[in-house]
């Protein structure tokens, strides 16, 4: 079973959820907000992808930070950390199946390749 790890009220999350629906495909919904996540799971992402690409630094959460703040995110430890505290700011929706991640953020033809 696929796990789409996300906020609820993200428009991104949003488009992709309706995608997902709409091409039949069943998943789980992780709610950071409610469920937060782990220093593991957030590891095992970051071998995958690095934790560069999982800090969204385009959102408000990363712009709502001091720049002192901002400019410690510079390791992998310091960035599982902000992620953990501020979950908003991990990119997202976030696809996961068996511990590999399939898509990260939206995008249609992604999608299609990744999840059908």
């Amino acid at each position: 079973m696929k796990t789409v790890y996300a906020i609820p009220n993200c428009n991104t999350v949003k488009k992709a959820l309706d995608w997902l629906q709409k091409n039949k495909i069943a998943y789980e919904f992780h709610d950071y907000k409610k469920k937060g996540i782990t220093a593991t799971v957030l590891t095992n992402w970051c071998k995958q992808v690095g934790w560069e690409t999982l800090v969204n630094k385009k959102g408000a959460t990363w712009r709502q930070l001091t720049p002192d703040i901002q400019a410690s995110i510079s390791t992998q430890k310091a960035a599982i950390a902000l992620m953990m505290e501020k979950t908003s700011i991990i990119k997202r929706p976030l696809i996961e199946e068996n511990g590999k991640i399939l898509a990260l953020g939206f995008d249609e033809t992604d999608y299609k390749k990744a999840l059908k």
